[in-house]
Protein backbone atom coordinates (compact mmCIF):
# COMPACT_ATOMS: atom_id res chain seq x y z
CA UNK A 1 0.00 0.00 0.00
CA UNK A 2 2.72 2.45 1.05
CA UNK A 3 4.48 2.13 -2.30
CA UNK A 4 0.84 2.65 -4.31
CA UNK A 5 0.69 5.85 -1.92
CA UNK A 6 4.15 6.73 -3.09
CA UNK A 7 3.46 6.41 -6.91
CA UNK A 8 0.40 7.85 -6.61
CA UNK A 9 -0.89 10.45 -4.16
CA UNK A 10 1.33 13.44 -3.31
CA UNK A 11 2.76 13.47 -0.40
CA UNK A 12 1.20 16.72 0.74
CA UNK A 13 -1.80 14.53 1.18
CA UNK A 14 -0.85 12.30 3.72
CA UNK A 15 1.67 11.23 6.39
CA UNK A 16 3.18 7.98 7.02
CA UNK A 17 4.08 6.96 10.78
CA UNK A 18 6.66 4.36 10.64
CA UNK A 19 6.83 1.04 13.41
CA UNK A 20 7.93 -1.59 13.22
CA UNK A 21 5.85 -3.54 15.89
CA UNK A 22 2.51 -4.85 14.32
CA UNK A 23 -0.56 -7.02 14.96
CA UNK A 24 -0.61 -10.06 13.06
CA UNK A 25 -3.92 -12.29 12.06
CA UNK A 26 -2.37 -14.97 14.97
CA UNK A 27 -2.65 -12.70 17.33
CA UNK A 28 -5.74 -13.19 19.88
CA UNK A 29 -7.58 -9.78 21.04
CA UNK A 30 -6.01 -9.71 24.28
CA UNK A 31 -2.50 -10.80 23.11
CA UNK A 32 -2.75 -7.79 20.51
CA UNK A 33 -3.86 -5.59 23.15
CA UNK A 34 -0.59 -6.31 25.41
CA UNK A 35 1.77 -6.49 22.38
CA UNK A 36 2.49 -2.56 23.16
CA UNK A 37 1.40 0.72 22.33
CA UNK A 38 3.42 1.14 19.33
CA UNK A 39 1.75 -1.26 17.02
CA UNK A 40 0.48 0.53 13.68
CA UNK A 41 -3.19 -0.52 14.89
CA UNK A 42 -2.88 1.46 17.90
CA UNK A 43 -0.96 3.75 16.83
CA UNK A 44 -3.71 4.14 14.03
CA UNK A 45 -6.58 4.45 16.67
CA UNK A 46 -4.75 6.50 19.16
CA UNK A 47 -4.49 9.04 16.11
CA UNK A 48 -8.45 9.35 16.01
CA UNK A 49 -8.59 9.39 20.09
CA UNK A 50 -5.76 12.35 20.39
CA UNK A 51 -8.00 14.22 17.20
CA UNK A 52 -5.09 13.92 14.52
CA UNK A 53 -7.31 12.14 12.30
CA UNK A 54 -10.87 11.72 12.02
CA UNK A 55 -11.85 7.76 11.25
CA UNK A 56 -10.12 4.52 11.17
CA UNK A 57 -10.01 1.80 8.55
CA UNK A 58 -7.90 -1.41 8.81
CA UNK A 59 -7.69 -4.61 7.24
CA UNK A 60 -5.98 -6.49 10.06
CA UNK A 61 -6.73 -8.75 13.30
CA UNK A 62 -10.53 -8.25 13.42
CA UNK A 63 -11.10 -9.00 17.22
CA UNK A 64 -7.44 -6.82 18.38
CA UNK A 65 -8.93 -3.84 15.98
CA UNK A 66 -12.44 -4.09 18.26
CA UNK A 67 -10.45 -4.23 21.38
CA UNK A 68 -7.67 -1.70 20.81
CA UNK A 69 -10.65 0.24 19.79
CA UNK A 70 -12.78 -0.60 22.51
CA UNK A 71 -9.30 0.28 25.17
CA UNK A 72 -8.81 3.61 23.42
CA UNK A 73 -12.21 5.21 22.83
CA UNK A 74 -15.34 6.04 24.99
CA UNK A 75 -18.40 5.22 24.25
CA UNK A 76 -21.09 7.43 23.13
CA UNK A 77 -23.26 8.72 26.18
CA UNK A 78 -26.17 6.58 26.85
CA UNK A 79 -25.32 3.42 24.23
CA UNK A 80 -24.15 0.53 26.21
CA UNK A 81 -23.13 -1.53 23.56
CA UNK A 82 -21.18 -0.90 20.23
CA UNK A 83 -22.60 -2.84 16.90
CA UNK A 84 -20.79 -4.41 13.91
CA UNK A 85 -22.53 -2.80 10.86
CA UNK A 86 -22.59 -3.43 7.04
CA UNK A 87 -23.95 -2.51 3.72
CA UNK A 88 -26.11 -5.26 1.66
CA UNK A 89 -27.17 -4.78 -1.79
CA UNK A 90 -31.45 -4.56 -1.99
CA UNK A 91 -33.91 -4.48 -5.19
CA UNK A 92 -34.01 -0.66 -4.58
CA UNK A 93 -30.70 0.12 -3.47
CA UNK A 94 -28.65 -0.32 -0.21
CA UNK A 95 -29.49 -1.49 3.45
CA UNK A 96 -27.56 -1.03 6.32
CA UNK A 97 -27.69 -4.19 8.71
CA UNK A 98 -26.75 -4.69 12.46
CA UNK A 99 -25.62 -6.29 14.67
CA UNK A 100 -23.49 -8.63 13.08
CA UNK A 101 -21.63 -10.25 15.43
CA UNK A 102 -20.03 -8.14 17.92
CA UNK A 103 -22.78 -8.95 20.75
CA UNK A 104 -24.20 -12.84 20.82
CA UNK A 105 -27.12 -11.31 23.57
CA UNK A 106 -28.84 -7.99 23.23
CA UNK A 107 -31.82 -6.80 25.59
CA UNK A 108 -34.50 -4.40 24.21
CA UNK A 109 -32.16 -1.29 25.33
CA UNK A 110 -29.39 -2.00 23.29
CA UNK A 111 -31.73 -3.61 19.86
CA UNK A 112 -33.47 0.10 20.14
CA UNK A 113 -29.80 1.92 19.77
CA UNK A 114 -28.87 -0.22 16.87
CA UNK A 115 -32.41 1.19 15.15
CA UNK A 116 -31.10 4.64 16.27
CA UNK A 117 -27.15 4.04 15.05
CA UNK A 118 -28.03 2.18 11.58
CA UNK A 119 -30.50 4.86 10.76
CA UNK A 120 -27.97 7.60 12.11
CA UNK A 121 -25.37 5.78 9.91
CA UNK A 122 -27.81 5.06 6.92
CA UNK A 123 -28.97 8.95 6.54
CA UNK A 124 -25.06 9.84 6.74
CA UNK A 125 -24.37 7.91 3.69
CA UNK A 126 -27.43 8.31 2.21
CA UNK A 127 -28.47 11.87 2.65
CA UNK A 128 -31.54 12.08 0.31
CA UNK A 129 -32.98 9.01 1.44
CA UNK A 130 -35.15 8.09 4.84
CA UNK A 131 -33.82 5.75 7.03
CA UNK A 132 -36.82 2.82 7.25
CA UNK A 133 -36.42 0.51 10.22
CA UNK A 134 -37.10 -3.27 10.58
CA UNK A 135 -36.14 -6.32 13.76
CA UNK A 136 -35.35 -9.01 11.93
CA UNK A 137 -37.70 -11.84 13.07
CA UNK A 138 -38.86 -15.04 12.62
CA UNK A 139 -42.29 -13.79 11.74
CA UNK A 140 -44.18 -10.65 10.73
CA UNK A 141 -47.15 -10.94 13.07
CA UNK A 142 -46.63 -9.05 16.53
CA UNK A 143 -46.72 -11.86 18.52
CA UNK A 144 -43.93 -14.01 17.16
CA UNK A 145 -40.34 -13.53 17.92
CA UNK A 146 -38.91 -13.95 22.03
CA UNK A 147 -39.76 -11.70 24.88
CA UNK A 148 -36.47 -9.11 24.01
CA UNK A 149 -37.62 -8.89 20.62
CA UNK A 150 -41.37 -7.86 21.24
CA UNK A 151 -40.52 -5.84 23.76
CA UNK A 152 -38.22 -3.90 21.48
CA UNK A 153 -40.80 -3.75 18.95
CA UNK A 154 -43.69 -1.89 20.97
CA UNK A 155 -40.88 0.71 22.19
CA UNK A 156 -39.94 1.42 18.90
CA UNK A 157 -43.68 1.86 18.25
CA UNK A 158 -43.84 3.80 21.08
CA UNK A 159 -40.95 6.11 20.08
CA UNK A 160 -42.03 6.47 16.94
CA UNK A 161 -42.09 9.79 16.46
CA UNK A 162 -39.24 11.09 15.42
CA UNK A 163 -37.62 12.53 11.86
CA UNK A 164 -34.78 10.89 12.01
CA UNK A 165 -36.48 7.22 10.67
CA UNK A 166 -40.09 5.17 10.36
CA UNK A 167 -40.27 2.30 11.82
CA UNK A 168 -41.69 -0.96 9.92
CA UNK A 169 -42.00 -3.31 12.30
CA UNK A 170 -40.56 -6.88 11.62
CA UNK A 171 -39.07 -8.85 8.49
CA UNK A 172 -38.36 -12.27 7.68
CA UNK A 173 -35.37 -13.33 6.47
CA UNK A 174 -36.69 -13.85 2.83
CA UNK A 175 -37.92 -10.74 2.44
CA UNK A 176 -34.18 -9.27 3.48
CA UNK A 177 -33.20 -7.52 -0.22
CA UNK A 178 -36.52 -6.41 -0.91
CA UNK A 179 -35.79 -2.93 -0.37
CA UNK A 180 -39.05 -1.79 1.39
CA UNK A 181 -37.08 -1.19 4.30
CA UNK A 182 -33.21 -0.08 4.74
CA UNK A 183 -31.98 -0.82 8.39
CA UNK A 184 -32.37 -3.89 9.34
CA UNK A 185 -31.76 -4.75 13.08
CA UNK A 186 -30.72 -7.59 14.87
CA UNK A 187 -28.38 -9.30 18.02
CA UNK A 188 -25.31 -10.46 16.88
CA UNK A 189 -25.74 -13.98 16.66
CA UNK A 190 -28.86 -13.62 14.37
CA UNK A 191 -27.52 -10.55 12.91
CA UNK A 192 -24.03 -13.10 11.97
CA UNK A 193 -25.67 -16.12 10.77
CA UNK A 194 -28.25 -13.82 8.33
CA UNK A 195 -24.40 -12.18 6.87
CA UNK A 196 -22.94 -15.43 6.62
CA UNK A 197 -26.37 -17.15 4.71
CA UNK A 198 -26.57 -14.38 2.32
CA UNK A 199 -22.85 -14.76 1.47
CA UNK A 200 -23.35 -17.96 0.73
CA UNK A 201 -25.96 -18.01 -1.30
CA UNK A 202 -24.62 -14.96 -3.07
CA UNK A 203 -21.51 -17.23 -4.04
CA UNK A 204 -23.90 -20.67 -5.00
CA UNK A 205 -26.06 -18.92 -6.81
CA UNK A 206 -22.49 -17.26 -8.70
CA UNK A 207 -20.69 -20.81 -9.12
CA UNK A 208 -24.05 -22.45 -10.74
CA UNK A 209 -24.61 -19.76 -12.98
CA UNK A 210 -21.20 -19.92 -14.15
CA UNK A 211 -20.93 -23.78 -13.89
CA UNK A 212 -24.35 -23.49 -16.37
CA UNK A 213 -23.07 -20.93 -18.47
CA UNK A 214 -19.37 -22.87 -19.68
CA UNK A 215 -21.59 -26.75 -19.66
CA UNK A 216 -22.29 -26.82 -23.32
CA UNK A 217 -21.81 -25.23 -26.28
CA UNK A 218 -25.65 -23.79 -26.26
CA UNK A 219 -24.24 -22.46 -22.68
CA UNK A 220 -21.60 -20.76 -23.78
CA UNK A 221 -23.06 -19.11 -27.04
CA UNK A 222 -26.27 -17.65 -24.30
CA UNK A 223 -23.39 -16.62 -21.99
CA UNK A 224 -21.99 -14.18 -25.13
CA UNK A 225 -25.39 -12.85 -26.12
CA UNK A 226 -26.25 -11.94 -22.50
CA UNK A 227 -22.66 -10.83 -21.70
CA UNK A 228 -23.92 -7.00 -20.94
CA UNK A 229 -26.28 -7.94 -18.29
CA UNK A 230 -24.41 -11.26 -16.95
CA UNK A 231 -21.53 -8.60 -16.04
CA UNK A 232 -24.18 -6.48 -14.47
CA UNK A 233 -25.66 -9.53 -12.51
CA UNK A 234 -21.69 -10.44 -11.40
CA UNK A 235 -21.27 -6.94 -10.19
CA UNK A 236 -24.16 -6.85 -8.40
CA UNK A 237 -23.06 -9.67 -6.51
CA UNK A 238 -19.28 -8.69 -5.94
CA UNK A 239 -18.44 -8.41 -2.39
CA UNK A 240 -15.60 -5.47 -2.79
CA UNK A 241 -18.43 -2.81 -3.76
CA UNK A 242 -19.72 -3.96 -0.53
CA UNK A 243 -16.13 -3.80 1.55
CA UNK A 244 -16.43 -2.30 4.91
CA UNK A 245 -17.78 -3.18 8.01
CA UNK A 246 -18.79 -0.01 10.60
CA UNK A 247 -17.95 -0.43 14.36
CA UNK A 248 -20.44 2.02 15.57
CA UNK A 249 -21.17 3.21 19.06
CA UNK A 250 -17.89 4.99 20.12
CA UNK A 251 -17.00 8.40 20.44
CA UNK A 252 -15.29 7.69 16.48
CA UNK A 253 -16.13 5.26 13.77
CA UNK A 254 -13.99 2.68 13.16
CA UNK A 255 -14.07 0.72 9.79
CA UNK A 256 -12.61 -3.02 9.13
CA UNK A 257 -11.89 -3.78 5.59
CA UNK A 258 -11.92 -7.33 4.58
CA UNK A 259 -8.04 -8.61 4.82
CA UNK A 260 -8.13 -10.20 1.69
CA UNK A 261 -9.77 -7.50 -0.28
CA UNK A 262 -7.76 -6.13 -3.15
CA UNK A 263 -7.33 -2.51 -4.05
CA UNK A 264 -11.16 -1.99 -5.70
CA UNK A 265 -12.75 -3.37 -2.34
CA UNK A 266 -10.00 -1.18 -0.02
CA UNK A 267 -11.51 1.77 -2.22
CA UNK A 268 -14.70 1.05 -1.94
CA UNK A 269 -13.98 0.79 2.29
CA UNK A 270 -12.09 4.39 2.02
CA UNK A 271 -15.71 5.69 0.01
CA UNK A 272 -17.29 4.27 3.14
CA UNK A 273 -15.16 6.09 5.11
CA UNK A 274 -15.59 9.39 3.58
CA UNK A 275 -19.08 9.48 3.49
CA UNK A 276 -19.45 8.78 7.36
CA UNK A 277 -17.20 11.87 7.91
CA UNK A 278 -18.94 14.50 5.22
CA UNK A 279 -21.88 13.04 6.79
CA UNK A 280 -21.08 13.56 10.46
CA UNK A 281 -21.91 10.18 11.27
CA UNK A 282 -20.87 10.69 15.35
CA UNK A 283 -23.30 13.90 15.62
CA UNK A 284 -25.90 12.20 14.20
CA UNK A 285 -26.62 9.64 16.34
CA UNK A 286 -25.58 11.83 19.83
CA UNK A 287 -28.52 14.21 18.34
CA UNK A 288 -30.87 11.35 17.79
CA UNK A 289 -30.04 9.52 21.40
CA UNK A 290 -30.66 12.58 22.95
Amino acid sequence: ISKHIYEFIDKSFYEIIHTSNEVVDTDTALAAAKRGKDTSMWLAIESVKKKDSDIIISAGNTGALFVISKLNLKMIENIDKPALSALWPNKKGMSVVLDLGANVECNDKNLIDFAIMGSSLFKALYPDDKAKVALLNIGSEEIKGNEVIKNTYKKLNQINKQEEYEFKGYIEGNNLMNGDVNVIVADGFTGNVALKTAEGTANFISSELKKAMKSSIIGKISSLLAYANLNKFKKRLDPRLYNGAIFIGLDSPVVKSHGGSDQVGFANALSVCEKIISGNLIDKIKHSID
